[in-house]
């Protein structure tokens, strides 16, 4: 493999990268990559993925000079290689050959550091960040520009914080924690009490805890606890534009798409996944492995394993029949008053 530090790869061997990911070669093992793109878009140097049966179509007519496919194909003009999961060992092949993590930039001289707070070794502050008293910064910790991390909080070894993210005090990021831009952990929750001539503030006294290996995506926004802490469990990942309210507990694993509502005090367990623009009702228990789809609205809870789908959620079988149904419905209803127009 040649590398240079721009590209972090210059020309890599369809053999080479086969022995990497422990695959099949089916093809020329000296046909060479140069770039990565998708089935449709690829050009002769490109190495291109097939995980998906939407996109067989392309596996024929791609231009990628080399497909990672998890089946045999009978296509004697490519270089293939075979793996368990294409989508996994695309993402492998990412990682190691084509993505440059962040590189060590030191502390910026327009920082703003409190004398009180704690940095460790090899960590990088962008300009313009904020760090204020009793703040602890782990080991290798990257700080892009713009960022504010306020009292008391303490953010792990290796983690990412990316520009404009806020974090608010004593709240508590895990190791390896990658906050996208925009992020705000630890504001305060949504929590008023009713009363003649207006509504009176809740103070949130409480704290957001967030654990190893989770990654929060670009301007989403997770509220600190009223009375407690706020949890996300370790690996889950969250994706942008999603609202996690006061008091929620995510387990471990757990994905959840672009824009879904959280509302205060649910609890969520492990492996769960939650489709886009789902909303959760508050107070509720959403049990492990549950898997939601999108633009579902929860407003009860759900055993561990269930799969569910619709507004309000039902299980996901009865949703596809209802979803049949309702396209039907202007057909239905023409129908049904034919029917009594003859009563």
């Amino acid at each position: 493999v040649q590398q240079d530090k721009k590209r972090k790869i210059v020309e890599l061997r369809a053999a080479e990268l086969a022995d990497f990911l422990h695959g099949e070669l089916l093809g020329e093992g000296e046909k060479l990559i140069r770039g990565i793109s998708t089935l449709q878009d690829a050009e002769a140097g490109d190495l291109a993925f097939l995980a998906n049966n939407r996109y067989r179509k392309y596996i024929s007519t791609t231009r990628a000079g080399v497909v990672l496919v998890g089946e045999k194909f009978d296509l004697r003009d490519k270089t293939l290689i075979l793996v368990d999961n294409p989508y996994l060992a695309f993402a492998k092949v990412l990682t190691k050959f084509f993505y440059s993590p962040p590189e060590f930039t030191g502390i910026s001289s327009s920082a703003i550091i409190s004398k009180k707070a704690e940095i460790g070794k090899s960590v990088s502050i962008g300009s313009g960040s904020v760090i204020e008293d009793g703040a602890r910064i782990g080991d290798g910790a990257f700080i892009f520009p713009g960022v504010y991390i306020g009292r008391d909080v303490a953010v792990d070894e290796g983690s990412i914080i990316y520009p404009g993210v806020i974090i608010r005090e004593e709240s508590v990021i895990g190791r390896r924690v990658i906050l996208q831009p925009g992020v705000v952990i630890g504001g305060d929750g949504f929590g008023f009490v009713p009363q003649e001539g207006g509504h009176y503030k809740i103070p949130h006294i409480g704290r957001v805890v967030i654990e190893d290996d989770v990654e929060i995506g670009a301007n989403s926004t997770v509220d600190r606890g009223a009375v407690g802490d706020t949890k996300i469990g370790k690996g889950t990942k969250i994706d942008n534009l999603v609202q996690v309210g006061h008091n929620v507990i995510i387990g471990s694993y757990c994905l959840i798409a672009a824009q879904v509502g959280i509302a205060g005090s649910v609890r969520i367990g492990n492996y769960v996944m939650i489709g886009g623009q789902v909303g959760i009702a508050g107070h509720i228990e959403i049990g492990d492995g549950v898997q939601v789809a999108a633009k579902s609205g929860i407003n009860t809870s759900i055993r561990s394993g269930e799969i569910v789908g619709g507004i309000p959620a039902i299980p996901h079988k009865e949703w596809l029949k209802v979803s049949a149904v309702w396209k039907r419905l202007p057909e239905l209803w023409e129908r049904i008053k034919k029917m009594e127009s003859k009563i």
